[in-house]
């Protein structure tokens, strides 16, 4: 929240949207190769976002990813995980490597925030040896253990998110 709005100030407002995803987390982890974890729960988020931003009437979609700097961020990775939105991704930070991404966030005052320890769900569910080199048909083989439970989930954070402005 507190980057969201720090970037809110060269932005302008932002309506940042709180989705609780444990739940899902929890059901891919219990149900999908751990190595996919990290793939599997960046398309389930990007569902979400793209159905909130659908729903707010946006017609885009922007992540802060850059190539290489973790492993759901290979250019494999990123295509099977853009696999499963309609609209356009925008990642205006792509090319840039990690250095530069640090003096960018030093000179717009978010870098101090953005370190932080915080456990998010990168940290608590991340595997040992994520796959780097995703194959879309295997991901999508390993989703179908979740077919039982997975579209009234996503409902239902959806349905829950709270949105707050970043002013």
């Amino acid at each position: 929240m507190d980057l969201a709005c720090q970037v809110a100030k060269y932005a302008g407002p932002i309506p940042l949207y709180v989705v609780n995803f444990t739940d899902i987390q929890m059901y891919i982890y219990e149900q999908c190769p751990h190595e996919e974890l990290t793939i599997i729960m960046r398309r389930y988020m990007m569902r979400i976002a793209q159905q909130i931003a659908e729903n707010s009437g946006c017609l885009g979609l922007i992540t802060g990813e850059s190539i290489g700097q973790v492993a759901s961020q290979t250019i494999a990775s990123l295509s099977v995980t853009n696999e499963v939105c309609t609209m356009p991704v925008f990642r205006p930070l792509i090319g840039f490597d990690k250095q530069e991404i640090i003096e960018i966030a030093n000179k717009i005052g978010t870098f101090e925030t953005s370190i932080l320890p915080y456990e998010d769900c990168c940290t608590i569910f991340v595997a040992k040896h994520p796959v780097t080199k995703p194959s879309a048909k295997v991901i999508r083989a390993s989703e179908r253990h979740l077919e039982e439970k997975i579209d009234a989930m996503v409902k239902t954070a959806i349905e829950s998110a709270e949105m707050i402005w970043c002013k």
